[in-house]
């Protein structure tokens, strides 16, 4: 499942009209809809407060005004396009007296939201298991260096009688996980499962 880094808005500005585009992540329509309610309140002036948003069970746009397929249906062709799920785009447009015609406003309104989510970036939220070991602390130090170096996400570190790191390991690793913990501590350590959890991982840059 894809979705937005973080939420955040960004402004672009065509033959004098503003078209402001605040993205947000939500988890549900009643999350969608009070985004859009809250920027109709903070933009009051603006002309059109356009939305689109997309949730694993529900897909909505619109227009709010502007000419029929020429503004929340381009914005929604965005979010599906960049493979995107629980997220809410609403663009207020302060009209600058010079008209676009359906094109320019297709290209405008599509443009603001692909620019946005170009700039607040893009993660995939990838399934996991929890899985912790326990070590003396004369093991507790190497062992945490190579964690930290190693492509396995350490969660947590706690020091107590014995050390106990916390980790997140994707399904299919589990049993490489398990090969490389003995080899570095010469079979002494070994590990549990302790539920089930996501990541988000960065797509921005690839």
């Amino acid at each position: 499942m894809r979705t937005l880094k973080q939420s955040g808005e960004h402004e672009l500005e065509i033959k004098k009209s503003r078209f402001l585009c605040a993205l947000a992540r939500v988890a549900d329509e009643d999350e969608a809809r009070e985004v859009i309610r809250s920027r109709r309140k903070l933009h009051v002036g603006a002309g059109h407060h356009c939305s689109a948003y997309v949730l694993d069970d529900a897909q909505r746009s619109s227009d709010d005004g502007e000419p029929a397929g020429t503004a929340g249906v381009p914005m929604l062709e965005v979010l599906r396009r960049r493979e995107l799920t629980g997220v809410v785009a609403v663009v207020s447009r302060y009209y600058g007296g010079v008209k676009l015609g359906a094109g320019g406003l297709i290209r405008a309104y599509g443009g603001v939201v692909a620019e946005a989510v170009d700039l607040l970036g893009v993660v995939e939220r990838r399934p996991v298991l929890l899985v912790s070991t326990v070590v003396d602390y004369l093991r507790a130090g190497k062992l945490e260096n190579e964690l930290r170096n190693s492509r396995f996400h350490l969660t947590d570190v706690e020091h107590r009688a014995e050390v106990t790191f916390r980790l997140s390991v994707e399904e299919q690793a589990l049993a490489e996980f398990g090969a490389w913990l003995a080899e570095q501590t010469a079979g002494q350590a070994e590990y549990t499962v302790d539920g089930s959890g996501h990541v988000e991982v960065d797509l921005t840059n690839g």
